[in-house]
């Protein structure tokens, strides 16, 4: 102990004691944290002593956002990436080698279909896409030396329900791990591990976080062990959190609760509104009786269908651009999603954009097609932004 120039005790980190402590997680940006002798750090490296030595291997803010995510998916000992897609890299590149298979959902989000596509065959790791809604097709796609299946629940844009029930069965029939992107449903409508996943995963940058100010991803796996391979992997990766990244992320769960179920009743509304609109051809709502996933979503989602809702306009690239133009300052056209504001994407010039016009045809991902992340402005002042928008990509 030692004081500082006005004779208050001073901490060896050089904070002033205190009988009290902050309402509000500190931030650690510390990059390195000192250790009291060699023995001490051998403590903490050989799991004899809880502390953090260097901020690439952990570091406060992440284990809080951790344990925060742990407790809404059931899990223990989860890991926080630097975004969604070093989520998604810690299980694929951590865990499977070359000559192992992986087959994933064929509608994935963008940057996980050019992982797959591209980066894992260069590494010797065999990829193949499937309807994860149909575990025929999927069943028909494992090989001898398949290692594990990657879904979203729900796909990203088109909203449609993988059967992860049917998909639990068939891994465990086959001893397959089964890896499920929770983002879009969250643990608020979806716990993967209570229908058989095996390895759970997020963009914590997306609703979660919620405020489009913090990029983060998270894993975990039901066996601590692969947990732990995926944790060394993302150190020696350099797959490390900001813990300014992780101070803003902890704000954002404090109301996610709250946030989701304003933005998922918004997001029921603005889908029934569009599906009255004239120059609207198709909407995409998990909870609308025409949604081809209907009775599949009301069994699985628990009546839940999160803020994402998908339409498509009467017309292509022309129609598309006069939508835009019509919302700029009231909606923010942009490729991502979870904001407190309502965005909109356009998956054939962002996310999606790699896939062929013929491929995305195929997924049902018009000129016209549009996602739209639902935030939290009130209802009726949303729905009138997309009656004047309509109308003026109708009158285009």
């Amino acid at each position: 102990m030692r004081r500082n120039g006005k004779g208050s005790l001073m901490r060896p980190d050089g904070l002033p004691e205190s009988s009290s402590w902050p309402v509000v997680t500190p931030l650690s940006p510390s990059v390195v944290y000192a250790s009291e002798t060699p023995d001490a750090l051998d403590d903490q490296y050989e799991g004899r002593a809880q502390g953090f030595t260097y901020s690439r291997e952990g570091h406060p803010n992440a284990e809080v956002v951790a344990g925060r995510i742990d407790a809404m998916e059931g899990a223990e000992g989860g890991v926080v990436t630097g975004s969604g897609m070093g989520a998604v890299s810690a299980v694929l590149m951590g865990l499977l080698s070359s000559g192992d298979h992986v087959i994933g959902g064929n509608q994935l989000y963008g940057r996980s279909l050019r992982l797959m596509a591209e980066d894992l065959p260069r590494l010797g790791i065999a990829t193949t896409l499937a309807d994860p809604g149909d575990v025929a097709s999927v069943e028909a796609a494992i090989r001898p030396e398949t290692r594990m299946i990657l879904v979203e629940v729900l796909s990203n844009p088109t909203l449609r329900l993988a059967d992860i029930d049917g998909l639990a069965a068939l891994c465990k029939a086959r001893g397959l791990l089964l890896v499920v992107d929770n983002t879009f449903t969250t643990p608020r409508s979806f716990r993967p591990f209570d229908h058989g996943a095996d390895i759970v995963l997020h963009s914590v940058t997306k609703l979660m976080a919620g405020h489009s100010d913090s990029m983060l991803g998270y894993v975990v796996a039901r066996d601590a062990a692969l947990t732990e391979r995926m944790r060394v992997f993302s150190v020696t990766a350099g797959l490390t959190p900001s813990p300014f990244d992780c101070w803003l992320a902890e704000r954002g769960l404090l109301s996610f609760d709250l946030r989701f179920d304003r933005a998922e009743a918004t997001a029921a509304a603005l889908a029934d509104h569009l599906a009255g609109q004239a120059g609207v051809t198709r909407v995409l709502y998990p909870t609308r009786d025409d949604h081809p996933d209907h009775a599949k979503a009301m069994a699985l989602l628990n009546g839940h269908g999160c803020n994402m809702v998908s339409f498509e306009l009467d017309g292509g690239r022309a129609e598309a651009n006069a939508f835009a133009r019509a919302a700029q300052g009231r909606l923010s056209f942009a490729p991502t999603l979870g904001d407190a504001g309502t965005t909109l994407s356009h998956p054939a010039s962002s996310s999606h954009r790699a896939l062929t016009a013929e491929r995305r045809a195929e997924l049902g991902m018009t000129e016209g097609f549009f996602r739209v992340s639902v935030g939290l402005e009130d209802p009726a002042a949303l729905l009138q932004v997309f009656s004047d928008c309509i109308a003026a990509a109708t009158a285009n």
